[in-house]
C-alpha cells in the first residue's frame, strides 16, 4: 500500500547563490556588525529535506539582515542530502550516508570512520568552535506543535524561555544513537558561556514551518541584542500561549524495525495515566511510566536502535 505522503507547501530555496560565502567554507556566511558582541551561529539543513530553516536564511539574506553587534553566521549545513531533495520521495534526502545530527562527539569527528555527511562536519566543525551561541534550525515527520530542545543546560532552557517561543520548551539528553550539534563540546557542559538550542519549527513542508523558523530566528539575535526590536516587531506575531517545560526522563529506543504504536501520535500528548500501553516493540509492551506523561516527538517508522519517542514530565 502507498503512503499517502504530506502536501509540499514550500519551495526548496536556490541556495547556489550563497555556496562562496565569505568564510572559506562553502555555504557559510559571516556577517560582522561592527561593534563588540557574540558570534551567534544559525545553523539550516542539518537533514535535508527539512525545507523550513533554508527557507528563513534565504529570507534573512534576502533582506539584507546584518547585526548591529558581534557576529552572524549563516550556516546551510548538509547540503550534499539537500542538492538529492525529490518532493516525489521527501524523507530519502533526510541525509546522504548517515545522520548529520548524530555525530557530533569527539571519539567520531576525530575517529577513522567516513561518510558524506562526517566530512561535513569536520569541515564546519571550526564555525561551531567559534561560536558563542548556536540556534539550530529543524523540523518534524508529525504536524506537531513547534517546540525547543534546550539540552540539559540551565543556560539553554533560559535561551528557550526569552525567546518567548516556541510554547514547548524540551530539556533532554539526546539520542543513543549519537550526539547532536546542540550537545557537542562545550554547549552541553553544565557550567559555562556556550549555549545552544535546536528549534523544531513543525512539519516538515507546511508553508507554517517556514514562519515560525524566521520568527526564531529573529527572537534568537534580538536575545543576543543583535537586530532593533523596533525592525524586529513589524515581523513577529503575538503568541499568548504561556510556555511550558518538559523534562525528558527516557527516551524509548526500538530494540526491533517491527516497532509500532497503538494510536497514530503527534507528539505533545500528555497521558493521564501510568501504564498506559503506547506501542509494540516485537515481544515488549511500551508502556507510560507515570501520570501526566507528555509524548514527545514520536518516530514515524523507528528502526532498531532509533529514538521511538521521548517520555517527560511538565516542570515548573
Amino acid at each position: 500500500m502507498t503512503e499517502l505522503l504530506p502536501p509540499i507547501e514550500l519551495t526548496p530555496p536556490d541556495i547556489a547563490p550563497y555556496r562562496r560565502g565569505n568564510t572559506g567554507i562553502d555555504h557559510v556566511t559571516t556577517l560582522d556588525g561592527g561593534r563588540p558582541g557574540p558570534h551567534a551561529v544559525i545553523c539550516a539543513l542539518v537533514h535535508g529535506n527539512e525545507l523550513g530553516g533554508a527557507v528563513a536564511l534565504d529570507r534573512l539574506f534576502r533582506i539584507g539582515l546584518k547585526p548591529n553587534r558581534g557576529r552572524l553566521t549563516l550556516v546551510f549545513a548538509n547540503t550534499a542530502a539537500y542538492r538529492g531533495f525529490d518532493p516525489e520521495r521527501p524523507y530519502a534526502s533526510r541525509f546522504v550516508d548517515e545522520d548529520f545530527n548524530r555525530v557530533w562527539s569527539p571519539d567520531v569527528l576525530d575517529g577513522p570512520r567516513d561518510s558524506v555527511e562526517l566530512r561535513r562536519a569536520r569541515q564546519l566543525r571550526p564555525v561551531f568552535d567559534a561560536a558563542d551561541v548556536i540556534l539550530d534550525l529543524h523540523s518534524m515527520t508529525a504536524d506537531t506543535a513547534p517546540l525547543v530542545l534546550c539540552g540539559q543546560t540551565v543556560r539553554g532552557r533560559d535561551l528557550g524561555r526569552r525567546m518567548g517561543y516556541p510554547a514547548w520548551i524540551v530539556a533532554d539528553e539526546g539520542h543513543a544513537a549519537g550526539r547532536r550539534l546542540i550537545d557537542y563540546a562545550g554547549f552541553a557542559e553544565p557550567e559555562g558561556d556556550h549555549t545552544a538550542v535546536l528549534v523544531e519549527c513543525g512539519q516538515h513542508w507546511r508553508e507554517e514551518t517556514a514562519v515560525t523558523a524566521l520568527e526564531s530566528c529573529l527572537r534568537f539575535l534580538l536575545v543576543q541584542e543583535m537586530i532593533d526590536p523596533a525592525w524586529a516587531e513589524g515581523i513577529l506575531r503575538p503568541h499568548d500561549d504561556p510556555q511550558r517545560v518538559v523534562e525528558v526522563t527516557e527516551a524509548i529506543t526500538a530494540e526491533t524495525d517491527t516497532f509500532t504504536f497503538n494510536a497514530p501520535y503527534v507528539g505533545m500528548e500528555i497521558i493521564p495515566r501510568a501504564g498506559t500501553p503506547l506501542g509494540r516493540d516485537g515481544a515488549r509492551t511500551v508502556v507510560t511510566p507515570y501520570d501526566d506523561c507528555v509524548l514527545i516527538m514520536p518516530a514515524r517508522r523507528p528502526k532498531s536502535g532509533q529514538t521511538a519517542v521521548r517520555l517527560g514530565r511538565l516542570v515548573p
